[in-house]
């Protein structure tokens, strides 16, 4: 069996739990259905490590084996599309469109948002120009015909990574305090939805207030919602709260180029005592764990923790052991327990598309789990909560109000995630 790093989070699929992907582009002008799925097989044939399906070898070890259908590109429904079955050819990777919107939609296992930007990138360049003819494209887009670059394919050798301790190591510990909100929602079997509420923030306002308090959109959001579960749970003894901000670690691995996912977390305690202090405060905070915790060492020893993982899994002696290996020890569910995330790709270039974009959205899992996209003129926003209750949404809302900071923030949406269809043992 070829070790294959695409295929590990599939032993970790749960329905409620699916690990996908929805990228929403929402455009300018109603989406035109023909030249859209002409773009999309277009697209594809860039990509031949996200044009695969799911197979199960004798050892009943997930493969991905090449797909030559059409990637499908289908009209969205207020219903979860199952990836990896016969609607969607076998594929991983899906469109879906409604009215001015296109939602990209993906299983996690291959790639995060870096790898699949790049493919949404893409489409929606072969879209673009032909509707609209030549547009100068983003510096680091993968045309339809060029070839598929080492950097693109590598993956680091564990072994050859340096073992040195890091200076420090975050020392926070577990903070369990809305861990029943997650819960509830995994263990009732009447909760089958769960929401996300698109906001935009004008980047100027923002960054302009970032300025003025020393903060990045990382630092900031984490020091706001920090102040929001505090006013939803109730302290306890001996207890705190903790934030957690996902940051991408392949730079220090030597794959920045790659498609494939690498992503570490740093972990933020906060003790109720900090809870009467100022955003700013809260925010500098943030940005003193982010120094402490930044460290290449740490980079290091996630990635060799996550190739441990995957060994584990492949002594397993089928797929069920190797289910619940996985499950039992993943390098996610492993993680210290925090009160929240928040996932910013970055700037992201557009090139001349971006006259056409009006908002970007990623959408995953998790309960009070904020995705952050930014576009020239506005920063968007995804809000996500397991729970029907505004609650959350509305005490952030305050915090920006009091902060003088204008948004704009839409209804209340049903995520939607794909579901996957995998081979049986």
């Amino acid at each position: 069996m070829s070790h294959n790093p695409d295929i590990y989070l599939l032993y970790e699929y749960m329905e409620k739990l699916p690990f996908t992907v929805r990228i929403k582009v929402q455009l300018d002008e109603k989406i035109d259905a023909d030249l859209l799925t002409k773009a999309a097989q277009e697209a594809i044939t860039r990509y031949p490590y996200f044009s695969v399906q799911v197979g199960l070898d004798e050892g009943q070890n997930y493969t991905l084996e090449h797909n030559d259908r059409p990637i499908a590109v289908l009209p969205e429904k207020d219903e979860r599309m199952v990836l990896g079955s016969d609607e969607v050819n076998g594929h991983l990777f899906a469109i879906t469109y409604r009215d001015d919107c296109i939602w990209f939609n993906y299983s996690h296992a291959p790639c995060g948002a870096p790898g699949g930007l790049f493919w949404v990138k893409t489409t929606l360049y072969q879209y673009m120009t032909g509707k609209y003819g030549q547009l100068t494209p983003p510096a680091d887009l993968k045309l339809v015909g060029s070839p598929v670059t080492e950097g693109e394919l590598f993956y680091p050798d564990a072994d050859k990574l340096p073992t040195d301790e890091p200076i420090s190591r975050y020392d926070g510990g577990d903070s369990n305090l809305t861990l029943g909100r997650m819960l509830k929602f995994l263990l009732n079997p009447f909760a089958k939805n769960n929401y996300y509420y698109q906001i935009e923030i004008p980047t100027q306002s923002f960054m302009d207030y970032a300025a003025r308090i020393d903060g990045t959109p990382n630092t900031i959001l984490a020091a706001m919602m920090v102040k929001v579960v505090s006013r939803m749970v109730k302290e306890k003894k001996n207890t705190h709260l903790s934030a957690r901000i996902a940051a991408d670690y392949r730079s220090d691995i030597g794959a920045e180029l790659s498609y494939r996912d690498f992503v570490r977390f740093i972990h933020i305690k906060y003790d109720w005592d900090m809870m009467d202090e100022s955003v700013e405060k809260l925010n500098m905070r943030a940005r003193g764990a982010i120094i402490r915790q930044n460290q290449p060492e740490l980079a290091f020893e996630r990635f060799r923790k996550l190739e441990e993982v995957h060994k584990g899994i492949d002594a397993q002696p089928d797929l069920k052991s190797k289910m619940k290996f996985a499950s039992s020890n993943s390098t996610f569910r492993s993680d210290p327990r925090d009160n929240f995330t928040v996932s910013y790709v970055g700037k992201v270039d557009w090139g001349e598309m971006e006259q056409h974009i009006k908002n970007v959205y990623t959408i995953t899992d998790g309960d009070l789990m904020l995705e952050v996209n930014a576009l020239q003129d506005h920063f968007c926003i995804t809000f996500q909560v397991v729970h029907k209750d505004s609650k959350p949404l509305d005490l952030f809302c305050e915090l920006l109000n009091g902060e003088k900071i204008p948004y704009k923030v839409s209804k209340q949406y049903i995520r939607y995630m794909p579901k996957l269809q995998l081979p049986e043992a």
